[in-house]
């Protein structure tokens, strides 16, 4: 799986050959030896040598004279999965001084991005197929004919409670759909959670084994880069809400902050147990237990911003009654200590990040270390993050196989969950607290509320343009999810805004879409969440494949495996059951 075969033909009599590679997205980093093949033997019999190259990104390949360490000739070419090559090496009818190095396919690759393509148009056929029942059954002539034809007012009546009443233009929405006298648990916030936690799963389960489904190596975003960002970012939007109306039924703030306490640290306790399984590794010595992981930067960052937002809890103004009053900065302006402390906070992590001396690395390095940087600061993976950690917590304690290890060939431990990172999960979560003030704020002011999440999107999205000089590496913070980096949180908030922008609209004012199959894990996704990570092993959500360099057998399988947490979401729903901490 994502690897193609090279054979390399060195017709040159008396010139043996280095071959160096490395991906074209390896930034900075230095060629790596692939092979040697010696010189031709004698003319029309050229030494052949046979290789594995990967097909997950492009290739750089470099041939050198191997005695005069000269370039001999350099290409980039993306490989296909499965395919056969050749790479022929040889004179040029021209003159014995001129060298021509000419790639021919004897084999064409097959698309390995197919069953992804195929999944997907299943997918949206499903969606659509569903969206026209749904609409179909919401006209009442359509429904009258169902009646008719059934003769069964019983089925007419389930046709009602399950899938709702017609909806029209300007119509409040269902019950179900939002509760307009106290709006406190809005769909769109559980069906964007939903999402997320959905996504989660399935790329902690393999995503099909593509290159895009798993974390980027360093800089840069892949799809797996994409949602634990916005479960800290709706995280943030419940704790306003849920803060909201308990302190409104009456709960006094000290027995809120005992909540918010034992939450958090149950939180960490969970997520420690979950991030070492003895099952898999035999028994775990204390030394080497894994501290940092998601969890446990979920209860941090919980921590930091319930309390927070506990300490400068202040009753819910009036909604704006005026089209004036809506562009009011009220939900800014009436939390401007939280804003201030966030603001802090990031001038920590700003200042720590850059400044802070990190011993054999350069002030304010943020790269990955390994082959990065020509292969000049090896062991600074990370920076003052990986530092930090590696000071406080020990290498032993800290996730030993990261991302960077797969591009940029690191041998240091780095955890993407670490201490300074979690500054910015707190500055995302507080983000949420801002879009879940906006839904309350303004509750009853459709506009005010898009009007506001447009702007906060294009906001955040202008800074993230600024502080990566909308690149990859070129910026002066570029997005990194193993720093944590704060373009990183402001790309990934500009992208949940607009997020929302959409779903509210969509799922809460209209009622077009109740949010399914989504918001039935985004109910329980505490549940759903450490489920799939103690049962990954265990049938049915993994089994033996009859191939398993096969990318569609493995995104079935994958697929599946999420699918059916998605259905125990909804049957614990249907029975009411939820696993609250």
């Amino acid at each position: 799986m994502d690897q193609a075969l090279l054979l390399i033909h060195n017709e040159l009599p008396g010139t043996n050959l280095t071959i160096y590679w490395n991906f074209d997205c390896c930034y900075h980093c230095l060629l790596q030896v692939l092979v040697d093949v010696s010189q031709s033997r004698k003319p029309g019999e050229p030494s052949i040598e046979a290789v594995a190259v990967s097909t997950q990104h492009g290739s750089i390949l470099q041939l050198n004279d191997t005695a005069e360490e000269k370039q001999v000739c350099r290409l980039e070419y993306k490989f296909g999965e499965f395919g056969n090559y050749s790479l022929f090496v040889k004179h040029t009818h021209d003159g014995v001084s001129e060298i021509a190095c000419d790639l021919v396919v004897n084999e064409k690759p097959v698309d390995s991005d197919l069953p992804v393509s195929i999944a997907f148009l299943v997918g949206l056929v499903l969606i659509i197929v569903v969206s026209f029942l749904r609409f179909a059954l919401s006209l009442e002539d359509f429904r009258d004919w169902i009646s008719k034809a059934i003769n069964s007012q019983e089925t007419d009546g389930l046709i009602n409670s399950e899938l709702g009443s017609p909806s029209r233009a300007g119509d409040p929405p269902p019950e179900a759909w939002r509760q307009s006298a106290a709006p406190l648990r809005l769909r769109s916030v559980d069906t964007f959670r939903g999402i997320a936690l959905t996504l989660m799963v399935f790329v902690n389960y393999g995503g099909g084994r593509y290159w895009y489904f798993k974390h980027a190596s360093w800089n840069g975003l892949t799809v797996a880069d994409l949602v634990f960002p916005w479960f800290v970012f709706i995280m943030g939007s419940s704790i306003f809400l849920s803060m909201t109306s308990v302190l409104q039924r009456g709960c006094s703030k000290f027995r809120l902050l005992g909540k918010i306490a034992w939450r958090s640290f149950l939180l960490i306790c969970i997520g420690i147990v979950i991030v070492n399984p003895n099952y898999c590794l035999g028994p775990l010595s204390w030394e080497k237990t894994r501290i940092p992981g998601v969890l446990q930067r979920l209860g941090g960052t919980y921590f930091v911003v319930a309390v927070l937002e506990l300490l400068f809890a202040k009753p819910v103004p009036e909604i704006c009654t005026s089209e004036r009053s809506c562009f009011s900065l009220l939900d800014i302006t009436s939390s401007w200590p939280q804003w201030l402390f966030i603001l802090m906070l990031e001038g920590v992590w700003l200042a720590l990040t850059f400044f802070l001396p990190v011993p054999g690395c350069p002030t304010g390095y943020l790269g990955p270390g390994g082959l990065g940087d020509w292969g000049k600061y090896p062991n600074c993976t990370g920076g003052a993050a990986g530092y930090i950690d590696r000071l406080l917590l020990g290498d032993h304690h800290l996730y030993q196989h990261p991302s960077s290890a797969v591009l940029y060939h690191t041998e240091v431990a780095y955890d993407p969950e670490g201490i300074l990172g979690t500054i910015n999960s707190i500055v995302m979560a507080f983000l949420g607290v801002q879009a879940g003030k906006i839904l309350l704020y303004y509750k009853d002011q459709t506009k005010g509320i898009l009007i506001r999440f447009a702007t906060w999107g294009c906001f955040l999205g202008f800074i993230s343009v600024a502080l990566t000089k909308a690149s990859e590496n070129e910026g002066f913070i570029p997005v990194n999810k193993n720093l944590w980096s704060i373009s990183y949180v402001t790309t990934l908030s500009s992208f949940a805004f607009f997020i929302l922008l959409v779903l509210y609209p969509v799922v809460d004012v209209k009622g077009l879409w109740t949010g399914t199959p989504f918001f039935y894990p985004g109910m329980n996704s505490i549940l759903v969440y450490v489920g799939h990570e103690v049962f990954a092993s265990y049938f049915p959500f993994q089994w033996r494949l009859g191939n398993n360099q096969s990318h569609r057998e493995h995104l079935v399988q994958n697929i599946v495996a999420t699918a059916l947490w998605v259905l125990i979401a909804y049957v614990l729903y249907k029975k009411k059951v939820f696993w609250k901490i």
